[in-house]
This record gives structure tokens, sequence and C-alpha cells, in this order.
């Protein structure tokens, strides 16, 4: 399928179990989803971010996720729900050059992303909070 421009708005919405297995069919989902889109060229990041925002959902909460892209006016948002209310800490992140393999989410989000934010959100009837970014599209 040749790359085009996407021009219309979209969303997809991917509801996941509480299960480390769900980053990886996030990720391949997100994929999946940019190459039916056009949007190729923001996969490599894009997947990342996903990665780190439902790795976050996995790890540090202990019910389902769900994973929310949004097309809109040149902007891919990114973002993840969790049951968890409590807002993220980016404080206990580590440092980027730490050679540890975990705590460096978030971290990596600001880097990556042109905007990230986070809010509170009921779903479903259950409390938590939504996780957010935004890649711009050049």
């Amino acid at each position: 399928m040749p790359e085009t421009e996407a021009t219309e708005a979209w969303e997809y919405s991917l509801s996941i179990p509480h299960d480390p297995r769900a980053v990886t069919v996030c990720r391949r989902t997100l994929r999946l989803i940019l190459t039916m889109h056009g949007l190729i060229r923001l996969a490599d990041t894009a997947e990342l971010l996903a990665a780190e925002l439902i790795s976050n959902a996995v790890l540090h909460t202990k019910g389902p996720a769900i994973l929310r892209v949004r097309w809109s006016a040149g902007v891919l948002r990114i973002g993840a729900w969790d049951a968890d209310p409590e807002p993220p800490d980016p404080t206990r992140e580590l440092p980027l050059l730490d050679d540890t393999e975990h705590g460096r989410g978030l971290a990596l989000v600001r880097a990556c992303a042109d905007l990230w934010g986070w809010q509170p959100l009921a779903r479903n009837g259950s409390r938590g909070k939504y996780v957010w970014c935004d890649l711009v599209a050049a």
C-alpha cells in the first residue's frame, strides 16, 4: 500500500487484560493501524511511546488497561487508560543514561513526544487515569 498523508480524523481503542504480553499486542496493532492509514513514518516512535505507556499501566496497576490512538489535524495522540487513579510519578523515573532496564518510561515519553500529560478519568464505572502523548506529523 503506498504511503499517503492521512487527512481525515480517526480513533481506535484496544482493551487489554492485565498481562505483560499486551505490550507486544499493542505495538503490533499500532504499527498495523499506522500502516493502513499511511502514517508508517511515525510507527517506530509511536510504538516506543505506546509500549512505555502500556508497560506502565500493566506494571504499576492491577486491572485492565486501554490503548487509545487518535489522529486529528496532523497530530497522533497515543494514550493509555488504567484503573489506578494516582497520577504518574515522573520523579521516581531513573535518568536515561542509567543502565537499568526499568524506570525510564516517562523520561522516554518526555524525550520523544511533542507533548504529554495525564488526567483523571472514569471509564465503565471505574476510576482511573489517562496518560497521553502527542506526535506532530512534520
